[in-house]
């Protein structure tokens, strides 16, 4: 499916390999966490070896709202993308070895501006300026009444974009992946590795 170029960092291989392999994943689902770990560690490597140029993988933003946190950790990823293209899987494996510091029992205490303080601290450490970081989530203080507008901050757009692409194509669970945009519901974060390579033989030609 489409990739809006503003995302190219959601993107892994080449944008005219044939085969298009997308995963619709929640930061926060230790699920998508285990499917994702799986891809990263050895599914993507085994196809950059043995399916060079076939397949392209797309990471898909799934904001699951019963899990409040979801929205900020996700626009955090975006915000890092924004910065730098080129960080965001670097970025998304912090944020996925981290993820029970997001859970509901961890940030029930927690401000959204507290929230976004801890996840910078993960900016810094795939090298960019936490500042830089900041400045796309701050929404600010309004004073006065006619200064409340609800407008959010300057990733709300993108965050929208994101959760609009989900519900248009009915995606509720995470994980879910489509391969050649169909969703393959047998695939699950249990597969090992070799269930893995399994699929792939089957299905990339």
């Amino acid at each position: 499916m489409a990739l809006a170029p503003q995302f190219a960092g959601h993107r892994w291989g080449a944008s005219n390999a044939p085969h298009v392999l997308e995963a619709n994943l929640d930061y926060v689902c230790p699920f998508s966490a285990k499917l994702y770990k799986r891809l990263r560690s050895e599914v993507l490597p085994f196809i950059d070896k043995n399916y060079p140029g076939k397949v392209q993988f797309i990471f898909r933003q799934q904001i699951q709202p019963w899990h409040p946190s979801s929205t900020i950790v996700h626009e955090a990823a975006i915000a890092v993308e924004k910065l730098d293209s080129s960080k965001f899987f670097d970025f998304s494996d912090k944020l996925f070895d981290a993820q029970k510091q997001y859970f509901d029992e961890s940030v029930q205490n927690l401000s959204r501006a507290q929230i976004y303080e801890s996840l910078a601290s993960y900016v810094n450490e795939i090298g960019l300026s936490s500042s830089d970081f900041l400045s796309l989530l701050h929404i600010p203080v309004a004073i006065k009444p006619e200064e409340i507008r609800n407008a959010g901050n300057k990733i709300t757009n993108e965050l929208k974009w994101h959760i609009k692409f989900g519900r248009q194509n009915g995606i509720h669970v995470s994980p879910t992946i489509l391969f050649d945009g169909i969703i393959d519901n047998d695939i699950s974060s249990a597969w090992t590795f070799d269930q893995w390579k399994e699929w792939l033989a089957k299905n990339v030609v």
